[in-house]
């Protein structure tokens, strides 16, 4: 949690607010290929990478 802290407070301080989307959808495709991983779905996750 305090990583989360301390990204958010870097992100206010500069103004770089516009690396949130960017975080955000790193976070949820990483989580995704983290998740799918020995699952039934996994090859049709790869196929869009």
């Amino acid at each position: 949690m305090d990583f989360i802290r301390e990204l958010w407070q870097f992100l206010k301080v500069r103004k770089k607010f516009w690396m949130l989307p960017i975080i955000i959808v790193m976070v949820v495709l990483g989580g995704l290929l983290v998740l799918a991983q020995g699952s039934a779905i996994a090859p049709f996750i790869y196929t869009l990478f």
